[in-house]
């Protein structure tokens, strides 16, 4: 792997408020040191000046879905697994192109489409994975509607899984196949055909189960949940990442930052659903539900910051909708502002990853960058969700061509 040195640039650490200028030696595909104005630089034979430009580190999606191939969840689940890794190839790749240099996939992939990425087969960003998603019968994830006698053992997306020991196997084989964390299903959602938004899904010693053998495997649990009992039911069940939370109220706030859960908001969806519904086919009820939830997202975000709760940025765009990606950052930008938004899809996701080398420009971590057209992306705002604006991806210390 060659060296790489980026020059004369801007740099948004991924934490700071302040933009430093400085140049950065990247080697072996982590930041191997970082010299300011002035200062002797090491200069590798690959060179990127970026005078006049913003480096920032790469994004992250924490709610990603590469098989998320329709709204329907049935055609998501039944579909040839060979079919929707072509079409999540496609997702992935057009991901990384728009700066999110790492997704987290909450409902969905697997090891093949992991070894794909890792072995260099396809282009994409670092992925991290939890397998189907679980779900109660009648639950989320639960895609048949109830005029069709379907059975349905198991899908690519989501999995209808019930019972303590059941929920046991189900979380085990995930591990043992790679996941990197385990999703269940809380509380109803919008595109799920049988089940209103705010009760609680899965019985308290179900949720349990699921986050003890997470917990025990030096890793968590993140929820799909909507309203207030729902994301009380996940939390005081060891739950560590609320997915959504739009109905969240302050004392619910107060109990996620006590327990130290994080948010991770998913505005994108709803607004693309409520500006694309018609294109895109959306059935009536899901339009319905989406209005519940559709103005109350930026109010969770609003609340959640001011309890102290870390939040995050997910987008959870599926079908044609991927390609607003990108308007995620504007609207949690409209709701947090912009600071605070890039801390989001950059240190604060990568704490929820557990993963310190990631979202920070910092000597030590991961490559993985986005240089900027603009010298200061806290008031040049459209440079950041602006696909037509010139973007330059570097991933682990190789920039894209």
């Amino acid at each position: 792997m060659t060296d790489l040195t980026i020059t004369d640039a801007l740099v948004f650490d991924g934490v700071s408020a302040e933009l430093a200028e400085a140049s950065l030696h990247i080697h072996d595909g982590a930041i191997a040191d970082i010299t300011g104005p002035g200062e002797r630089a090491t200069r590798a034979e690959r060179v990127i000046d970026a005078a006049g430009r913003t480096v920032i580190p790469g994004l992250i999606d924490a709610h990603f879905h590469a098989y998320g191939i329709s709204l329907n969840g049935l055609e998501c689940d039944a579909s040839p697994l060979s079919y929707l890794a072509l079409a999540g190839a496609r997702r992935l790749r057009r991901a990384l192109a728009r700066g999110f240099t790492t997704v987290r996939d909450v409902a969905g992939g697997d090891l093949g489409l992991a070894r794909a990425l890792e072995a260099g087969l396809i282009p994409g960003p670092r992925y991290l994975y939890t397998g189907p998603a679980l779900s109660q019968t009648g639950g989320h994830g639960d895609a048949r509607p109830a005029e069709l006698d379907i059975c349905m053992h198991g899908g690519h997306l989501c999995e209808v899984v019930d019972g303590v020991e059941n929920l046991r196997v189900a979380v085990r084989e995930r591990f043992r196949t790679g996941a990197h964390a385990i999703k269940i299903m809380t509380s109803g959602g919008v595109m799920s055909p049988t089940d209103p938004i705010r009760p609680a899904q899965y019985s308290p010693e179900e949720v349990a189960a699921v986050t003890a053998e997470a917990t025990r495997r030096g890793s968590y649990v993140a929820a799909h949940a909507y309203s207030p009992e729902a994301i009380r039911h996940s939390v005081l069940g060891g739950v560590r990442s609320i997915e959504h939370g739009n109905l969240m109220d302050e004392p619910t706030a107060a109990l996620m930052a006590e327990h130290g859960a994080f948010l991770v908001p998913t505005l994108a969806t709803y607004d693309a659903m409520r500006r694309r519904g018609e294109e895109i086919g959306l059935p009536g009820f899901a339009r319905i539900k989406n209005e519940e939830v559709l103005h109350s997202g930026q109010q969770a975000v609003e609340l959640a910051h001011a309890a102290g709760v870390p939040v995050g940025f997910g987008t959870d765009l599926m079908g044609d909708l991927e390609d607003d990606q990108l308007i995620g950052l504007r609207l949690q930008t409209e709701a947090a502002g912009p600071l605070t938004c890039l801390r989001s899809a950059t240190s604060v996701n990568a704490r929820l990853l557990n993963r310190p080398d990631l979202g920070r420009i910092a000597v030590g971590a991961r490559a993985d960058l986005v240089i900027l057209d603009t010298t200061d992306p806290l008031t040049d705002l459209t440079a950041l969700w602006d696909e037509a604006r010139p973007r330059q991806v570097v991933q682990g210390g190789v920039p894209l061509t």
